[in-house]
């Protein structure tokens, strides 16, 4: 926890860029009877049937200092996809940066092994130089601020549903195009100062035996 809280307390640097990366599951709903539209003091109403479209995957990478986030959206969650995304901050996001400082949560896909189960040695190799990995703890998943961003896409994209992978790329989408051009950062406040004073019982108690 310490280790992801200090990192946060660092200031901004272009050659480390501090990014936070996580996933959603979504799942697409495609209404069965045409929703009535509003009226004058009468909401939409949606019936509660509806048909089930399959699953989508989010892909959500924040740069909190930066105020930038990007989603991907992927068919699948396999080390395979996770990999790419990899791939794909180092080589076209962050070429010019010297390594990236990643912070992500144990998912069992989120390991260095996916790079090599997906692309040869030396590619794998290479990617891995870049990345720097920062795991939040098993139980402590919200100390990712990349959860916060998903939340935010929660309650503006994804609250209503969506019958299509095109619908919901339009609707991630307009919410990230609005929040990049406003350069929305996220300001963190918890620290390890207060880690250590509001989760005192989580941390180990050193006992001194009696003589």
């Amino acid at each position: 926890m310490e280790d992801v809280l200090d990192l946060y307390e660092e200031a901004y640097d272009p050659q480390y860029p501090t990014v936070c990366l996580d996933e959603k599951p979504v799942v697409l709903h495609a209404d069965i009877q045409p929703p009535v539209p509003v009226a004058p003091g009468r909401p939409e109403r949606v019936d509660y049937e509806y048909e089930r479209r399959g699953t989508r995957t989010l892909f959500v990478v924040v740069e909190p200092l930066a105020g930038w986030r990007h989603v991907e959206v992927t068919a699948r969650r396999t080390m395979q996809d996770y990999a790419q995304m990899l791939r794909w901050l180092v080589d076209e996001l962050y070429p010019q940066a010297e390594y990236i400082r990643l912070v992500q949560d144990n998912l069992n896909t989120h390991t260095p092994a996916a790079l090599y189960e997906t692309f040869p040695p030396a590619e794998a190799r290479r990617i891995l130089q870049r990345l720097e990995f920062h795991y939040t703890p098993k139980h402590g998943s919200w100390l990712n601020m990349a959860e916060i961003e998903i939340a935010i896409l929660e309650r503006n994209a994804l609250s209503r549903r969506l019958k299509s992978e095109a619908a919901l790329r339009r609707q991630e989408r307009a919410v990230e195009t609005e929040r990049n051009a406003q350069r929305r950062g996220i300001v963190w406040q918890f620290t390890s100062r207060d880690a250590r004073r509001k989760l005192e019982r989580l941390y180990p108690v050193k006992v001194v035996e009696s003589v």
